[in-house]
């Protein structure tokens, strides 16, 4: 009976020596991956691309929700440009904030009244990545109106219904495979007529499957062995 009680002690023990630890990681969980519900407010130094900009003391700053192409890829200047020319000297609010793995802060962006994330998505310089709240289904509503009236990387230069050589056909998409793979798809490839080529995240056309490769996609498991 002693040694139940003794046993049971030393649990109980053990329980409290951890409550410590538990609370500092939910703190800690919260402090860096958790929303905020307090605003930040700091003048721009610096724009990196069409979604990301700098503050003092090199605090990056990620416009919550959306996606702006990668420097190189089709409309990434022109999105950072317009960021520039929305952010850049200027004083901005912070609303809604979370920390991502990066250490960036992700948010909703003011300068004064005008929300930044909105006024990128609607002119189709970024794309939309979802969300739940009113003020993100506004940002759905603005992303919906780019891609009814073909803006920016929804315009047929950054996502052509055709390739711009009605002979090549195959096409390249950076959607990663289960195995990390960028793939391409031929016709009589499964589900080729439904994989869209959107050069603004690093889609393309290829004439060959040897120049496919050459730009480091491999071949769609749903190709079944067919050669283009």
């Amino acid at each position: 009976m002693k040694k139940k009680i003794s046993r049971n002690i030393f649990k109980w023990v053990g329980f409290l020596l951890l409550v410590p630890f538990i609370i500092a990681g939910v703190v800690f969980y919260k402090d860096y991956y958790g929303e905020k519900t307090q605003t930040k407010q700091d003048v721009v130094l610096e724009v990196l691309d069409g979604d990301t900009f700098v503050l003092p003391g090199k605090q990056r700053i990620r416009l919550k929700r959306v996606k702006a192409p990668e420097m190189g890829y089709c409309y990434s200047e022109e999105s950072k440009k317009k960021l520039e020319e929305l952010v850049m000297g200027k004083q901005v609010t912070l609303r809604n904030m979370i920390v991502d793995k990066f250490r960036r802060i992700v948010a909703l962006v003011y300068v004064d009244d005008v929300l930044v994330n909105e006024v990128m998505l609607k002119e189709g310089y970024v794309k939309y990545l979802g969300g739940v709240t009113e003020e993100e289904k506004n940002l759905r509503h603005a992303s919906d109106f780019a891609k009814e009236n073909k803006l920016g990387v929804f315009s047929e230069e950054c996502s052509p219904e055709q390739p711009p050589d009605p002979k090549c056909l195959i096409k390249g998409n950076k959607s990663e495979d289960s195995s990390g793979n960028m793939i391409y798809h031929f016709p009589g490839c499964s589900a080729y007529n439904q994989i869209k080529v959107e050069r603004s995240w690093g889609d393309d056309w290829f004439c060959s499957e040897k120049e496919a490769e050459k730009a480091g996609f491999v071949k769609s498991k749903n190709c079944y062995g067919k050669k283009y």
